[in-house]
């Protein structure tokens, strides 16, 4: 998947998220919404990168699935986006001077 491809998704999604539950006028509603989904997101990955390390109680890591942690990291990632995307934040923009910036940390 190319980045020119999950932004086309993310503007496909976040559409239909207006679209399912409402419209807000006031987007720091949509704002404050999304962050707490990330929020939550980020717990969910918290969870399982604990139990990728044998780290949680033994009837969790029992019922535990491998499976998880991907799709836990795809949620983040999806989930930031959004709210990147209710900002009107260019995020391939932002991406591109931050690697820049994060590279000259190591050229001297």
């Amino acid at each position: 998947m190319q980045l020119q491809d999950l932004i086309k998704f993310i503007k496909k999604e976040d559409r239909r998220l207006r679209e399912h539950y409402g419209n807000y006028k006031d987007e720091e509603k949509r704002i404050l919404a999304r962050t707490v989904k990330l929020t939550e997101e980020l717990g969910e990955l918290c969870d399982e990168v604990l139990s990728f390390n044998s780290m949680q109680r033994k009837d969790k890591l029992d019922n535990h699935d491998a499976n998880n942690l991907s799709e836990e990291f795809a949620d983040v990632i999806i989930t930031t986006l959004l709210l990147a995307e209710v900002m009107k934040i260019d995020i391939e923009k932002a991406l591109k001077r931050k690697i820049k910036k994060i590279d000259k940390r190591y050229i001297k």
